[in-house]
C-alpha cells in the first residue's frame, strides 16, 4: 500500500450546511418526495449565503432510487433553488456513500479550477421507493398489449394468473447484493460471525446510539437540522426515529431480522429506514475571499476503497486505513470520528478490524494494527440506528455534522467513513483552524 499523498491539489473550503430531519419511514410513502427534501435541507442556508443561487458553478447531488419523475434529482433541486437555467447540475450514486461521493466529485471540481462555488449533498426518500412487476408480468403485460385480435386476447388473458399481479419491494432489491445474493442485513452477520461481535454488543452500541440522539436533541448540538413543513401544515424538527425509552430488555426482546431464527441482527440494532437530505456548500480559496466568507471546515482528502461484497460492512476500516498512511496520521491524530450505523454490527466489527493486527496484516497491507478509535471519540451524537439511513444521502450527513462536532468541541482533525453496499468503503478527512 503506497503512502502516496492524496491531498485535494488546491484548498477546498465547507462553508456552511443544513439537512432535514430525518424521518422513519412507516411502510407507505411519506410528506416528502425526493425534491422537497432537497429544497428543504438547501433553502435556508442558501439564504444565509452573502451571493445568489445563480452563482454557483455546479450543483451535484447523491442518490440512489429518485422517483421515475425525478430524473438527475440534483438538477431538479437546483432550478427549483433558483440557481437559473445556466447552472450545470447532476447526480452521483456509490450506493451509500453518495452523498460523500458528491462531496467528493465537488471538491476535485474546486482543486482543478474548474469550479469556485459548488453546492452539494445527498437525497434519499425510502419509503417512495416504489413497487414492480414482476418480469412474468411485464412479459404478459407486452403479449396483451401485441395482442390485435380478440381471439389473440382471449388466448393471452388465458395465461393470467393472480400471481402475476404480487409486487415486487423495489427498496428490498436495492438493499440485496445481486453477485452474492445476500442483503445487507447477511452481510452484517457475516462479520459479526468473524469477529465474535455478540447480540449484547449490538443492542448496547443500539442503545447508546438512541441515548446520545436524544441528549443532542435536548442540548440543541444538531445546529444544522432545518425544520420542515408538509403540504398540511405539520412541522418536522426532529429525527423522529429517536427512541429515548429504549433498555437492553426491549432490545433483548427483537427477534432476528435477516438470519432467522438464530441470527443476531435485529431491527433494533439496525439503521432504520428513512427519508432525508443534507446540502452543503463548498468552496475556493478565492470564493471565500471575495465573499468573505466564513469557514467550518476545510476537506483535505478522500479514499475510496473496495473488498468482497460479503463483508461490505468492513469498508470503512479499508478506507480508513489507507487515508491514515497517505497523509501520515495516526489514529490517535484525530480528534472525532463518524462511522456511518449501518448497523450496530457493521460498526463494531470495523472497530475490531482495525485494532487487529492479523487482519491489518492480511487484509490491509499493514506491518501492525491501525488502533483502536476511543469510544468516546466515535459517532458522539448517535448515528444511522437512532436517526436513520437514507442511503444517498448519509455521506454528506456525517461530513457536515463531523464538522459541526468540531466547531463544538473547538478541535481540529476528524474522519467521516462508511461502508458502501457492493463492497466498498469510503472516508474524508477534514480539518478546521483552531482558536
Amino acid at each position: 500500500m503506497a503512502a502516496t499523498n492524496k491531498k485535494y491539489a488546491k484548498p477546498v473550503y465547507l462553508v456552511d450546511g443544513n439537512r432535514t430531519p430525518f424521518i422513519k419511514a412507516h411502510g407507505r410513502p411519506g410528506p416528502f418526495k425526493h425534491a422537497d427534501l432537497g429544497i428543504n435541507a438547501a433553502r435556508s442556508l442558501l439564504l444565509r449565503m452573502p451571493f445568489e443561487p445563480t452563482e454557483f458553478d455546479e450543483v451535484i447531488f447523491g442518490s440512489t432510487m429518485p422517483g421515475p419523475d425525478e430524473a438527475n434529482i440534483a438538477r431538479i433541486v437546483a432550478l427549483r433553488l433558483g440557481c437559473g437555467d445556466l447552472v450545470p447540475a447532476y447526480t452521483v450514486h456509490r450506493n451509500c456513500a453518495s452523498g460523500m461521493q458528491a462531496l467528493d466529485n465537488a471538491a476535485m471540481s474546486i482543486a482543478s479550477g474548474r469550479s469556485q462555488l459548488v453546492l452539494a449533498g445527498g437525497i434519499e426518500a425510502m419509503s417512495q421507493a416504489p413497487l414492480l412487476f414482476h418480469p412474468k408480468a411485464v412479459n404478459w403485460l407486452a403479449d396483451w398489449w401485441a395482442a390485435k385480435t380478440i381471439s389473440n386476447k382471449f388466448k393471452v388473458l388465458s395465461g393470467f394468473s393472480p400471481r402475476l399481479l404480487a409486487p415486487v419491494i423495489a427498496l428490498l432489491k436495492g438493499l440485496t447484493d445481486p453477485v452474492v445474493g445476500l442483503n445487507m442485513g447477511q452481510t452484517a452477520e457475516q462479520i459479526a460471525y468473524r469477529f465474535g461481535i455478540t447480540r449484547a454488543q449490538m443492542d448496547q452500541f443500539a442503545l447508546e446510539s438512541h441515548l446520545k440522539l436524544h441528549q443532542a436533541q435536548q442540548d440543541g448540538s444538531l445546529t444544522e437540522v432545518t425544520p420542515m413543513f408538509d403540504g398540511q401544515g405539520k412541522v418536522y424538527e426532529l429525527d423522529d426515529g429517536v427512541r429515548p425509552d429504549s433498555t437492553l430488555d426491549k432490545l433483548g426482546r427483537l427477534r432476528p431480522a435477516f438470519d432467522k431464527p438464530y441470527g443476531l441482527v435485529t431491527p433494533g440494532n439496525s439503521a432504520q429506514i428513512t427519508d432525508g437530505a443534507a446540502a452543503l456548500v463548498l468552496a475556493s480559496e478565492a470564493a471565500v475571499k471575495k465573499y468573505d466568507l466564513a469557514i467550518l471546515a476545510k476537506l483535505v482528502s478522500t479514499e475510496w476503497a473496495a473488498l468482497s461484497p460479503a463483508e461490505m460492512g468492513l469498508g470503512p476500516a479499508h478506507a480508513i486505513a489507507p487515508l491514515l498512511k497517505s497523509q501520515r496520521l495516526k489514529v490517535s491524530d484525530i480528534d472525532y470520528w463518524e462511522i456511518n450505523e449501518a448497523f450496530a454490527a457493521q460498526v463494531l466489527a470495523v472497530l475490531a478490524a482495525l485494532n487487529d493486527k492479523d487482519y491489518c496484516k492480511q487484509h490491509l497491507g499493514l506491518r501492525s494494527a491501525v488502533g483502536e478509535i476511543p469510544h468516546e471519540k466515535l459517532n458522539i451524537h448517535g448515528g444511522g440506528v437512532s436517526l436513520g439511513h437514507p442511503v444517498g444521502a448519509s455521506g454528506a450527513r456525517i461530513v457536515l455534522h463531523l464538522a459541526k462536532v468540531l466547531e463544538q468541541n473547538n478541535a481540529s482533525t476528524g474522519i467521516a467513513s462508511l461502508c458502501i453496499g457492493g463492497g466498498q468503503g469510503g472516508a474524508m478527512l477534514i480539518e478546521r483552524s483552531v482558536s
